[in-house]
């Protein structure tokens, strides 16, 4: 879908590495399988626990809407199909800051998105994230991939 900022299968990494700060907040350390995609995310854990070494599919859109249209209210249950259904964990949010990463061999871009004060970092190559705009409101979904 063009809507997509990002569609990736994630892997985590590590969960709460620098110690557990909030008793229902978890951040996951993940990356994509590309091995250039690295992501920070708070995770509210007691609605959606997360554990190392598992795959999710991660989405990043404008919309939940199927057919690409912005979302501008609640339609009637069981009217319209939404990427909600598709997906296990959903919140929505707005990108507060976009950086460039000139540190290492390769630049990076970094963007922020605050989820209602839960974080998201993602770092990767400027191709992957150039869709995403400062004070832009997106919507992040979580799907726990099968083995």
């Amino acid at each position: 879908m063009d809507a997509f900022h990002f569609d990736e299968i994630i892997k985590v990494r590590k969960v709460d590495a620098d110690g557990k700060k909030y008793d229902k907040v978890s951040r996951i350390e993940a990356r994509c399988h590309d091995g250039e995609t690295s992501i920070q995310l708070d995770i509210n854990s007691e609605l959606y626990p997360i554990q190392p070494r598992e795959l999710y599919r991660m989405v990043v859109s404008k919309t939940l809407n199927m057919d690409g249209s912005a979302v501008t209210s609640h339609p009637p249950e069981g009217e319209q199909k939404s990427l909600a259904d598709k997906f296990e964990y959903i919140v929505h949010g707005l990108v507060y800051k976009v950086s460039m990463d000139t540190s290492g061999p390769d630049k990076k871009v970094v963007v922020y998105v605050s989820f209602g004060g839960l974080q998201l970092m993602l770092k990767s190559d400027p191709l992957k994230v150039q869709k995403f705009k400062l004070d832009e409101k997106l919507f992040l979904l979580l799907r726990k991939m099968t083995k």
